[in-house]
């Protein structure tokens, strides 16, 4: 089966102080281009990669591999949804925020760090 891999983008690239803050959309496209060449690291099996962007990286392009979300309102409500509507699905939420973590688990999601997408890790 399937895992859904949903990565709050924000998150993760807000995750490494290399000056992302003055290009958000470019540091997005950057994760979405690593993601699309590397997939996630450690994961077997296929994987469907949605990468959920929001504020100045909305209107991200999604590219053959990595499906890209542009949250209309808050990201974190985004990728809750997600995660809802994957329930019965194998599904893992990539990030660091300890709300949205615990919303995602009432899921069923499974939940991982930045570095599990970083490529750093």
């Amino acid at each position: 089966m399937t895992t859904l891999v949903i990565i709050d983008a924000a998150n993760v690239v807000g995750s490494v102080p290399d000056g992302w803050w003055r290009d958000r959309r470019g540091a997005a496209e950057r994760l979405r281009d690593r993601l699309a060449a590397d997939g996630v690291p450690g994961r077997e099996g296929p994987v469907e990669i949605v990468l959920v962007v929001e504020g100045a990286a909305r209107g991200v392009e999604s590219v053959p591999g990595v499906r890209v979300e542009s949250a209309p309102g808050s990201g974190d409500d985004r990728i809750a949804e997600l995660a809802a509507a994957a329930a019965g699905q194998p599904c893992l939420v990539v990030t660091a925020d300890r709300e949205l973590r615990r919303r995602v688990s009432a899921f069923g999601a499974e939940v991982a760090g930045p570095r599990a997408v970083r490529g750093d890790a």
